[in-house]
């Protein structure tokens, strides 16, 4: 029976180590969707950037050909004063010269602006693209090691699935099965030790005369605490 009770510890040991190395490789996976995220999120806000960028191009072009409409009105008026036979219509001329340049005196302030704002823009987009570069180039290394290690893993997780069925053949089948029954109810150690009279798995004391029987090391017994499989560690 010890040695049927040391290939059980040495079976939950090997299921402990797979479920370790399952829960690495679950955590490869958040860690390579967070670095995609990370890099989805700088790429749209360089692209926000780039269209309110375009927008202000496409406001100063309007712009600009608004201020030149009402520059070629000016000299269409400054061209009809010359053949004014009245003062009033020399003074409307007048005023509508006058208005037109203030419309565009108006124009170009927008236009200054505008491209003081388009600089800024430019300027900032282009460090973000650089910095974007950098973080691409950065995350592709992260990623190479990630994958790297996560390929370790996996070879190492199937070695002990090989090391699980080795370890699982030489348990007697109906001990196997009650073991298989007990992990499925109490998901963490389905065979505990006990250490001065006190189950390790629930960390409650099992009766006396039952400690003694498990002393000897030639019994298997279930903690009448939490039902798991227990055995007397003598270190």
């Amino acid at each position: 029976m010890k040695e049927q009770i040391d290939s059980l510890i040495n079976l939950q040991t090997i299921e402990k180590d797979t479920e370790n190395i399952k829960s690495v490789l679950n955590d490869v996976s958040k860690r390579t969707e967070t670095l995609d995220v990370k890099i989805g999120m700088f790429q749209k806000e360089i692209e926000c950037d780039e269209l309110e960028l375009e927008g202000l191009q496409i406001k100063y072009r309007s712009w600009e050909s608004d201020a030149q409409l009402y520059l070629s009105r000016v000299k269409k008026s400054e061209t009809n004063l010359r053949s004014v036979k009245t003062n009033k219509e020399y003074q409307a001329i007048l005023k509508e010269i006058d208005d037109l340049k203030a419309k565009i005196s108006q124009i170009e302030d927008e236009m200054l602006e505008c491209l003081d704002r388009m600089d800024d823009f430019g300027n900032a987009i282009a460090a973000k693209r650089k910095e974007y570069k950098d973080l691409i180039e950065i995350t592709n290394q992260e990623k190479q090691t990630i994958e790297h290690d996560a390929a370790e893993k996996m070879k190492l997780l199937g070695q002990l699935e090989m090391d699980r069925n080795r370890a699982s053949k030489i348990i007697d089948p109906k001990l196997l099965s009650k073991y298989t029954v007990i992990k499925d109810i109490v998901k963490i150690m389905a065979i505990a030790p006990v250490k001065d009279a006190v189950c390790r798995g629930c960390n409650l004391n099992i009766p006396p005369q039952m400690y003694n029987e498990l002393q000897k090391g030639d019994d298997l017994r279930f903690c009448p605490n939490c039902q798991r499989m227990i055995y007397w560690d003598n270190s």
